[in-house]
Formats: structure tokens, C-alpha cells, sequence
């Protein structure tokens, strides 16, 4: 695949006035052409990975005092000669600094394009690519952890492993073709499908990691659903410290979802009030609310169901909650407002049947509350020490060549011939290069790197 290094500069810190900016530069001269407008250490004959204070002048005006990063290749991200410009956040400057190079030949990086470079210069294969962006927008520790992880190369080991065994077996499938008309058998058939289940159950165990990743990666959803007047919007309040939903006696005061985020144990929720759940609504607006909170409740990772103590009997309770029809879910069962006078036979008859007792009014038994959604929430998700998939793009090409390798054992069962066995095990062979970058194109490149920053 062709690469240009054309030299291309972007602004590698968010748009605004700030203390610092930060203006990269990659490609081919960058460093001389930056020791023409700079004023101090000759910056051509330094060494790689130092830092140099001095000035950038046009002509004779001074644009800034900076701080200048060098980079020299093979030794730095894209594997160019890549320098880093410290100055002064103001706008004006950072403009007058890209507009100075963009007058000497440099044009303005694409979006993702100093990391597309580092990836066809071969630092690293796609999947660490991807999850530099994963690192970058990681907005919890374990979405970090996960990020991290790949970037180094985690996934991309993984999934070499499983390459080069399906190469040896295509490459002895394809000497069986080389040596048709003398009717010779290099692979033995049973090893073949041996290897193709082996590869199946570890590319299923890869995409059963998906759920769990992309949950990681966008939040844990956590339904707050019961009744009008429960005090659900009440719970939320308190669980993120603002006034995010209205509380009012009213019944029906929520009509449409409200959401809103909290770190918890390292990991991001999303947090969802709902539409209270009633028979007969008072319009058509709340009944579009409750076909929401149940749209909701299909999609969530943990139900959060409560019950106004004062209001309702354990029995109502109970039957409420077999209506919804959440059976497989993780259900968090809660009975609100033990403030309010009640007798302790009653408050223990919902204890008993694991029902966890708070004053959201209050902001009593909160703590208990967020310590048992960890501990369902650590219970029900696989071991992060593992390769877990966040990416929509991997989990596609995975299941295509699951299929491909599905297809590879059912052509053995049916004596098809070496020819249509190699056929899909190349079948597979691509699409899991398609998530490496082993096979890649124009196409699929500018559909990854478009969605970075245009710094990265």
C-alpha cells in the first residue's frame, strides 16, 4: 500500500485558550524545515528525544517563546521524523505557528493520521491502532485497563497465534493441490478438524467478551423501574449528588427517560430513571413513557426495582415484579421510604425475601446499595485479565470467520475436497487479518483512523 511522508502538522491539544498547546509535525524534513524559523540549538544536530527552548520567528517578528520535542525516525510515534512545538494556548498563536508551516509546504493532518502513519510503518498492527483511540476517550479504569492491554498487544497475540496455525494447515492443504493427479494426503483430516474446533471455541470465547467490553466501554446500564411515586428520581438525585430528574408528589412527574453517569469500583454506570409502571395513564405521553421504561428494562445490565413501602404489600410487590418479566435478569429488589411509620413485622417481611431497605428521601442505605451492584456486577463479568473485545469492527470479522471455520468442518464431515477446504480456511484466514491489518484497505483504514482526533 502506497504511503506518503509528505510532511503534516495538527494541533495535538484540545482547541481553546489553555496555558499550553501542543503542534505536531511528522514527515519527511520536518526538522530542518522547523530549524529555518527557529531561534536556538541547531536543531539538526541534536540528538533524538531531547528537548530544545527557544523561539519561532517569521522574518523578523517572534511568533512565541517554545519548547521544541525532537523525535528523529526510525525512533518516534509514526516512525518519521516527528517534532512536538510547546507554546503559548492562545488561539491567535497556534494559528500563526500552523499557518508558518502550511506557507513552507506542510498541509493539515487528517483525522488519525499521525497514528494511520505509525500503523503503515509497521510500530504496530491495527488492533493497537484502534486502541489508541480506546485509550484516549477511556473514561473509567477499567476501560483503561482493557485499552492498555490491547494497545501493547494483547488481542494482537491472541489472534497471530491463531493465524499461523491455520496457515500451516492451509499451506499443507495447498501442497495436497500442488500433488492432486498422484492422489498424496499431506494432513491428516482428524487434526484438521481438531484444530478448526480449537480455533472455534477460542474465537467464541473472544466474542463472548464482546458484551461485556462494550458495556465497559460505554457504561454499565442500571434501570431504575417500579411504580409512579416509588421514588425513583429520587434515588438517581442522590446517586449522582445533583438535582438531575424532578421530584414531585404528582404521579407520573417522569415521562421520559433521564440519565446520568457515575464511577463506581473503577467502572462507569449509566444510571436510568424511568417512567413509573401503572395499568391506567393519564395521557398519551405517559404511555410513550412506559413502552420506553420498558424498551429500558429489555437492554439493561441490572434492574434496580423499588417499592414504596407504605404503599404496597410485599405480595403486590411480588407480583408486580413477575409481571414485568425479568426473569434472567440481575434484579436489585428495593423497599423505599422506611422512614416513614411502619411496623418492623412489615419491614422484615420484605428483608426476608432480600428486598434492600433505604430512604432515598433520606439518602439512607445508599452505601449498601452501590456495594451490592459491584458485587453483582463483579459476579456476572468474565476475567479482565484476559482479552476482552470493545470493538464493533472486531467482533464482525470474528464471527465471519467462525463461520468460514464452521463451514471448513462440515466440508470434513462431507469428504469435500482439499480444494473447497482451503477455500474457506483462506476464508477465515482473511477476516481475521482484516483485524489485524494484516489484510486491510484504503476503505477500511479510512473508515478507522476518521473517527480520531486529527492531533492523533
Amino acid at each position: 500500500m502506497y504511503h506518503s511522508q509528505d510532511p503534516i502538522i495538527a494541533l495535538a491539544t484540545p482547541l481553546g485558550m489553555s496555558a499550553i498547546a501542543v503542534v505536531r509535525l511528522s514527515g519527511k524534513g520536518v526538522i530542518s524545515m522547523l530549524n529555518t524559523v527557529f531561534r536556538g540549538n541547531d536543531l539538526t544536530k541534536q540528538a533524538s528525544h531531547t528537548i530544545h527552548f527557544g523561539c519561532i520567528q517569521k522574518e523578523d517578528t517572534m511568533i512565541d517563546e517554545v519548547l521544541v520535542a525532537l523525535f528523529i525516525a526510525p525512533h518516534s510515534f509514526t516512525k518519521e521524523d516527528s517534532v512536538e512545538i510547546s507554546c503559548h494556548g492562545s488561539p491567535f498563536i497556534v494559528h500563526q505557528l500552523i499557518q508558518l508551516f502550511i506557507e513552507r509546504g506542510v498541509r493539515i493532518a487528517e483525522p488519525g493520521e499521525f497514528t494511520k502513519r505509525a500503523f503503515l510503518n509497521g510500530r504496530f498492527d491495527l488492533t493497537q491502532a484502534e486502541a489508541v483511540a480506546d485509550l484516549i476517550s477511556a473514561d473509567s479504569a477499567l476501560a483503561h485497563q482493557i485499552a492498555l492491554r490491547q494497545m501493547r498487544g494483547g488481542f494482537a497475540s491472541d489472534l497471530k497465534a491463531l493465524r499461523e496455525e491455520l496457515i500451516h494447515f492451509a499451506a499443507m492443504l495447498e501442497l495436497e493441490l500442488d500433488f492432486s493427479e498422484e492422489n498424496v494426503e499431506c494432513l491428516d483430516r482428524t487434526d484438521l478438524q481438531a484444530l478448526a474446533d480449537k480455533i472455534i471455541v477460542a474465537i467464541r470465547l473472544l466474542m463472548e467478551s464482546f458484551s461485556f467490553g462494550n458495556v465497559i466501554k460505554n457504561g454499565i446500564p442500571v434501570v431504575i423501574a417500579g411504580k409512579p411515586n416509588v421514588g425513583k428520581s429520587t434515588l438517581l438525585n442522590n446517586l449522582l449528588h445533583e438535582e438531575r430528574a424532578i421530584v414531585s408528589p404528582i404521579a407520573g412527574t417522569t415521562r421520559d427517560t433521564i440519565e446520568g453517569q457515575l464511577h463506581l469500583g473503577g467502572m462507569l454506570f449509566r444510571f436510568i430513571d424511568t417512567a413509573g409502571l401503572r395499568e391506567t395513564v393519564s395521557d398519551e405521553i405517559e404511555a410513550i413513557g412506559i413502552d420506553r421504561t420498558k424498551q429500558q428494562l429489555r437492554k439493561a445490565s441490572v434492574v434496580f426495582y423499588l417499592v414504596d413501602v407504605s404503599t404496597t404489600t410485599l405480595a403486590e410487590a411480588e407480583e408486580e415484579l413477575v409481571a414485568l418479566g425479568l426473569e434472567g435478569f440481575p434484579i436489585i429488589r428495593i423497599v423505599n421510604k422506611v422512614d416513614i411509620a411502619i411496623s418492623e413485622s412489615t419491614l422484615e417481611s420484605f428483608v426476608q425475601k432480600d428486598y434492600l431497605p433505604i430512604s432515598a428521601r433520606a439518602n439512607s442505605g445508599t452505601d449498601k446499595l452501590k456495594n451490592e451492584l459491584l458485587q453483582i456486577v463483579a459476579g456476572a463479568q468474565l476475567d479482565t485479565t484476559g482479552t476482552v473485545v470493545m470493538n464493533a469492527r472486531h467482533y464482525e470479522r470474528l464471527q465471519k470467520s467462525k463461520q468460514a471455520l464452521e463451514a471448513v468442518i462440515t466440508g470434513l464431515k462431507m469428504k469435500l475436497s482439499s480444494e473447497l477446504l482451503a477455500s474457506d480456511i483462506r476464508t477465515a484466514l482473511h477476516h481475521l487479518g482484516e483485524i489485524t491489518g494484516d489484510i486491510t484497505t484504503e476503505d477500511i483504514l479510512g473508515e478507522i483512523f476518521s473517527k480520531f482526533c486529527i492531533g492523533k
